[in-house]
């Protein structure tokens, strides 16, 4: 299913009713609830320039969207380390194993966003369901990223596109969240900080917001699905509240203050969000 109404701009319609469907069970992107900036000082280590590790980062994004176009499939974190090797070659710096396993290492031990425990206890204690969906794979017999970060009780459930064997923004990768929870598309609420990311899930047929993290900002393109709700860290974005039902305003993006609250009534909340 995929939704056909693509005008993303305006959190609620005139009546203040959200625009597809109340929202139930929110799905957080987890790399956005880790702090991949922590990893800056090994690229400066490796590569000598700390941002190798947005350009590392962006060839990730794209030969693992490439793997599933083409029907292929390799694991992330495979692909992350040939892709290490490759950023290395272009530049003529030699990237040696113990470079890369320090930063697999380090990916999977990265610190929370101060802002994110604040973000999610707000959520929780409203009654929202809270879980995530990763590229990443699982880590067998050790800890996950969110463990490591002290985020792990927040979530009822937490998914791996392993199970679906296709990377995000493929549309089956976001299905396999509101199939196992048993709701619709249009009950789930995605936050993540690309736009990749929010186009792909509101293609799916959810609602979306972006934390515009360093690096990161709206994608101005009409055409396009535009996040329900853009906000500079979560807590701005949980902050938003419907004043007036009858009368909606705009979210701003630099404050996150006078949203006409995107977020479900307290009795919605009641039922979940993704």
């Amino acid at each position: 299913m995929t939704t056909t109404n693509h005008d993303r701009t305006t959190p609620a319609g005139a009546d203040g009713v959200w625009i597809g469907g109340e929202p139930r069970v929110t799905r957080l992107r987890r790399e956005r609830d880790t702090d991949r900036l922590r990893v800056n000082p090994l690229f400066e280590k490796i590569f000598g320039d700390a941002r190798m590790m947005r350009e590392w980062l962006g060839h990730l994004i794209m030969y693992s969207m490439t793997t599933t176009l083409s029907c292929l499939r390799e694991s992330y974190f495979t692909l992350g380390q040939g892709l290490l090797k490759m950023v290395g070659d272009v530049h003529g710096v030699r990237v040696a194993h113990d470079g890369i396993e320090e930063i697999r290492q380090a990916m999977l031990t990265m610190p929370a966003h101060p802002d994110i425990e604040p973000g999610l206890t707000r959520l929780k204690a409203a009654g929202f369901r809270l879980v995530t969906l990763t590229n990443s794979p699982a880590n067998p017999g050790g800890q996950s990223p969110l463990e490591h970060a002290g985020l792990a009780p927040f979530f009822e459930r937490q998914f791996t596109v392993e199970t679906v064997r296709a990377y995000k923004p493929a549309p089956q990768v976001y299905h396999l969240v509101d199939q196992s929870l048993g709701v619709p598309p249009s009950a789930c609420f995605m936050v993540a900080c690309h736009v990749w990311d929010t186009v792909g899930a509101q293609s799916a047929g959810y609602t979306a917001g972006l934390i515009t993290r360093p690096g990161n900002a709206p994608l101005p393109v009409p055409s396009l699905p535009q996040p329900n709700l853009v906000a500079p860290d979560l807590p701005k974005a949980t902050g938003c509240h419907r004043r007036d039902r009858d009368h909606p305003e705009l979210c701003d993006a630099a404050t996150g203050q006078g949203w006409g609250d995107p977020w479900p009534s307290v009795h919605d909340r009641r039922r979940a969000i993704s």
